[in-house]
């Protein structure tokens, strides 16, 4: 027996999509789907009750409670989960399901893709597309819930995700962390597709950037050894974070010298450098990225470095 685990808030115009893909995959042997339902005030409780799955339902606590009431409700020796706004391939399940044919393996890592048109769209998929590049290049050790999978054995030794990330905002990669520090093999399949919606438009992906990295301090905080090296976020990516507060504090220097901000210039200049082989890449994959990527990955790094600040700021709070 396989569970799929599907957490839901308000996603009544999108649910039926996601479970019409879990009910039409060409695997073959008996599985489940579970929806939990966290706490949502619109249609979506009306539409999954009309849709072959079980429903669970709870008081708003956020996807990792709802993930980890999922598991307690499995049959299954092994969870697979996906987001709400994600279509699963119809081969899913199946590519899911083959690594753990051995039994060293503890959890998967799949992929998502995307169908949008709008540049954004692209830019974010070629984005995570180098991310995926490094996990085969360097194995995994974090694993995204959108396209993933568990021993529900090894998922309840480590007590699933911690109720702390209120939202969806690293409580996966911490999952996979501990999993890993115990010992346990992580691995990625790229057969595994299931297909997402992007963020369409600048304002919200800047706005999903800025979110994730104020959470990513929380993440840090229990994983300091995770912000030296890990195999999802780009190492680039914290260089030029790095860059960025130099040229910020130079900024905030010139005001006793006005001849310090060249030297905040300066730096500002090498992020823009530094932007340019991840452009070139994206050039290889389409081609109007290239005159894009400088300007999204400058400011992703911008937004990403005050994400940083209000991030930490919470945690000194409490």
């Amino acid at each position: 027996m396989i569970s799929v685990i599907v957490p839901t808030y308000n996603s009544g115009d999108r649910i039926g999509k996601c479970i019409s893909a879990l009910l039409h995959q060409d695997y073959k042997e008996p599985y489940e789907i579970i929806v939990v339902d966290d706490g949502s005030d619109d249609n979506t409780v009306e539409v999954v009750k009309q849709l072959k799955v079980r429903l669970v339902e709870q008081r708003h606590k956020g996807p990792a409670v709802a993930r980890n009431l999922g598991v307690k409700k499995a049959r299954g020796s092994i969870v697979l989960f996906t987001d709400s706004d994600c279509m699963a391939s119809k081969n899913w399940i199946s590519e899911m399901v083959k690594p753990f044919k051995n039994r060293k393996i503890a959890g998967v890592q799949g992929i998502y893709k995307t169908k949008q048109k709008s540049f954004t769209a692209r830019f974010v998929q070629v984005e995570i597309e180098e991310r995926y590049g490094r996990m085969i290049e360097k194995g995994v050790d974090g694993i995204g819930t959108y396209s993933a999978g568990y021993r529900k054995n090894i998922f309840l030794k480590m007590r699933g995700f911690d109720r702390k990330f209120p939202i969806a905002s690293g409580e996966d990669f911490d999952l996979s962390y501990r999993i890993k520090d115990k010992g346990y093999m992580l691995t990625f399949n790229p057969n595994a597709v299931v297909y997402h919606q992007h963020p369409e438009g600048l304002g919200k992906y800047l706005e999903q950037k800025f979110r994730r990295a104020s959470w990513r301090t929380l993440l840090y905080k229990k994983h300091p050894g995770k912000i030296k090296t890990e195999s999802y976020t780009p190492q680039m990516l914290k260089f030029q974070i790095a860059i960025f507060y130099i040229s910020a504090l130079f900024l905030i220097l010139s005001v006793f010298s006005i001849n310090i901000i060249f030297y905040s210039i300066g730096f500002f200049v090498l992020l823009v450098l530094s932007t340019i082989p991840f452009s070139i890449r994206a050039f290889r994959k389409d081609r109007i990225l290239i005159l894009l990527s400088p300007i999204f990955l400058v400011l992703r790094t911008v937004v990403f470095g005050f994400g940083l600040i209000f991030g930490i700021l919470n945690l000194r709070r409490g």
